[in-house]
């Protein structure tokens, strides 16, 4: 069931609605304004839009490098259960 939340990312107040429970709501919250607040101390006098763009932008590099880090251990594991089964099956 979807809740209402009142958030606050870089100033900006929003109202969402989520499945998510309060807590880990508020660690996302927490976690895009910590990005956020990395490209400000990295780049002075950006414009609030420029700062959120930047930040969404290097959330989707740490992302995508995790995903392509969990696909290639997805795929060893795959490789080890094949391989789990063939002995057994050869045990047999």
């Amino acid at each position: 069931m979807k809740k209402n939340y009142n958030i606050s990312v870089l100033g900006q107040d929003l109202a969402v609605s989520s499945d998510a429970e309060e807590e880990y709501v508020n660690s996302v919250v927490l976690f895009v304004n910590e990005k956020m607040n990395e490209v400000m101390r990295s780049t002075k006098s950006l414009k609030t839009l420029d700062v959120a763009i930047l930040a969404a932008l290097n959330i989707s590099e740490e992302y995508l490098k995790l995903k392509g880090v969990n696909n290639e251990l997805c795929g060893q594991l795959e490789d080890r259960a094949e391989k789990l089964i063939q002995l057994i099956e050869n045990a047999s």
